[in-house]
């Protein structure tokens, strides 16, 4: 089986959100699959089989199948157009989540996918305790997304990870304006044993809604500000988000199973 290694939401590599991606003819068992991306210990690992005119597509955490990740569709997506699908400018993603696209858009790759609504909850002392900061507004959809008070705080934040298990929202995510960039972010996910994801392109399906709303645009460039860093080029379309971003391989290699 061949797996590549690639870093994704970035220009060159050590930087972005890894990920371990197998192009298959066919799925293996979910035990092998799981016992991959646990080797692998990367935040996610992505699964892709090729039916008729469109990729099955299934991610891994080193814990457990998740329905939805972003960062591993576009180290995908770029491994299918530099290496399989090579006068390809669009591919067809299936997964439990439902239909995605991605197209080649010179150095970005934008993938297509179902926008989070941000829903206002009230803000609770669990949840500033759990991150080590105030906040000043919480936001729940699949993730749990907490708006801070500068990209400073979000920067420096150093949570309590047991304490964010036993919050709402599969990740927890926290928010700020940025100087540069549109806003700034940080996504931990503790749940599914990946203490802090570098760059996810699934949870700015709810970040980039909220931020569109708030500044009163479609278009937002996000900063995710992890020790790694990434950038994401959000559109959001009404029930949509668009998000484009670039990426590096690191490796390729041949698993020997």
């Amino acid at each position: 089986m061949k797996q590549f290694i690639v870093d994704a939401f970035t220009e060159k590599i050590f930087g972005g959100n890894p990920a371990g991606v197998c192009i298959m003819e066919s799925f293996p068992s979910e035990e092998l699959m799981r016992n991959i991306a646990m080797e692998n210990n990367l935040s996610e690992t992505a699964f892709a089989v090729k039916e008729g005119n469109f990729y099955r597509l299934r991610w891994f955490t080193p814990a457990a199948e998740i329905n939805f990740c972003g960062h591993a569709t576009l180290a995908t997506a770029f491994v299918l157009f530099n290496f399989y699908e090579k006068n390809s400018r669009r591919i067809e993603f299936e997964t439990l989540s439902g239909k995605f696209f991605v197209e080649r858009k010179e150095n970005l790759f934008e993938m297509d996918f179902p926008a989070y609504v941000p829903k206002k909850i009230l803000v609770t002392r669990e949840m500033s305790e759990a991150i080590g900061a105030k906040v000043l507004e919480a936001y729940l959809g699949r993730d749990l997304l907490m708006v801070l008070e500068s990209a400073e705080a979000v920067e420096k934040l150093s949570p309590n990870l047991d304490a964010l298990k036993k919050l709402d929202g599969l990740t927890q995510a926290v928010t700020a304006a940025d100087k540069n960039f549109d806003c700034a972010s940080r996504v931990f996910a503790p749940k599914v044993k990946v203490p802090e994801d570098p760059v996810t392109g699934s949870t700015h399906c709810l970040i980039a809604p909220y931020w569109a709303a708030r500044l009163g645009k479609k278009k937002i460039i996000a900063r995710q500000a992890s020790a790694r860093g990434g950038i994401l080029h959000c559109e959001v379309l009404g029930e949509r988000v668009k998000i484009s971003g670039s990426a590096a391989l690191f490796s390729v290699a041949d698993l020997k199973i």
